[in-house]
């Protein structure tokens, strides 16, 4: 089974937290599938990885710049997988009916928005129901992460 992380984002935005969680999967040696709500946020996130730090980049591409089986970090709205990415970020709200190519997914969702926490509760519940490894991550005031429960 997959193991899913749920992430609470109430201090800051995705796009400032997307990049710190994909800098630690490059360093633990995976690769990462980022799956949006729609091709602009992935084209919007893709500018993103470009230049949310001075000093920072992380590889990456979507299907705009091609070569998926390339790239470390892969943004899409669809469901593709051409990098063979075994962490997937799933993002505004989107589900993932197959996970069983994924070692690890992380749902991260906008504590701000309820209807977004609503939602990602009940995607917690459906997760339960398949037999997933479940952990609750939460934002700490410094936009770190701790587990909870």
């Amino acid at each position: 089974m997959t193991e899913i992380g749920f992430y609470h984002l109430t201090v800051t935005p995705l796009e400032r937290a997307l990049p710190k969680l994909l800098e630690k999967t490059l360093e633990a040696g995976r690769r990462a599938v980022v799956r949006t709500g729609s091709e602009e946020r992935a084209q919007a996130l893709n500018g993103e990885l470009w230049t949310y730090e001075d000093r920072s980049w992380l590889p990456h591409g979507t299907a705009k710049e091609g070569f998926g089986e390339d790239q470390p970090i892969w943004l899409t709205s669809g469901n593709d997988n051409p990098n063979g990415a075994t962490f997937l970020f799933l993002t505004d709200g989107v589900e993932a009916a197959d996970l069983s190519a994924f070692e690890r997914a992380f749902d991260l969702f906008d504590g701000r928005d309820n209807a977004a926490v609503a939602a990602a509760r009940e995607r917690w519940r459906i997760g339960k129901d398949a037999g997933h490894a479940l952990a609750y991550w939460r934002q700490t005031d410094r936009g770190g992460w701790e587990k909870a429960g």
